[in-house]
């Protein structure tokens, strides 16, 4: 799975953050699909990805706080995250059968929302925006920002 299209939009600081949630996404498919650790998918990425070079491509810099946080929280609260996954999923369509690259995008979104205090609002984009760079010719992005919604409503009922 990889991404290697312009770096996220938007000023210093939040291009960063934008970098970080991606790799976030990129590191728990990694994770799920091979026999790496969480300490050793975490030094890879910092030390081969965070604004690494290829063909020509720059890859953004990320936020190594909001990664790291992103990928230890997704991993920690795995299982109530899937569950608020599922439960914002069509019942026929448990998390299980989910692409795996959109699995491991409800993980660092549901880590975001249910850990952090970043607005339910901007997770939402920012993780429908990783949708589109990952299928920009499907309807993942619309699923994802419906399944994002639901997952915001339960885990941030306040705001709504």
């Amino acid at each position: 799975m990889t991404h290697s299209d312009s770096a996220p939009k938007g000023n210093g600081k939040t291009q960063m953050k934008s970098a970080a949630r991606l790799y976030a996404v990129q590191a728990l498919f990694q994770m799920e699909h091979s026999d790496l650790s969480f300490d050793k998918v975490i030094a890879e990425f910092e030390n081969h990805r965070f604004g690494a070079v290829y063909d020509d491509a720059e890859m953004a810099e990320g936020d190594t706080g909001l990664f790291r946080k992103l990928l230890k929280d997704a991993v920690n609260f795995q299982a109530a995250i899937d569950q608020m996954t599922d439960r914002a999923l069509v019942a026929k369509w448990p998390i299980a059968r989910i692409d795996p690259t959109l699995r491991a995008l409800f993980r660092a979104a549901g880590a975001e929302f249910t850990q952090s205090n970043t607005p339910p609002k901007v997770v939402i984009n920012e993780f429908v925006d990783i949708a589109r760079a990952f299928f920009p010719e499907g309807k993942e992005p619309k699923f994802v920002n419906a399944v994002l919604d639901h997952m915001a409503r339960e885990a941030k009922p306040e705001v709504f």
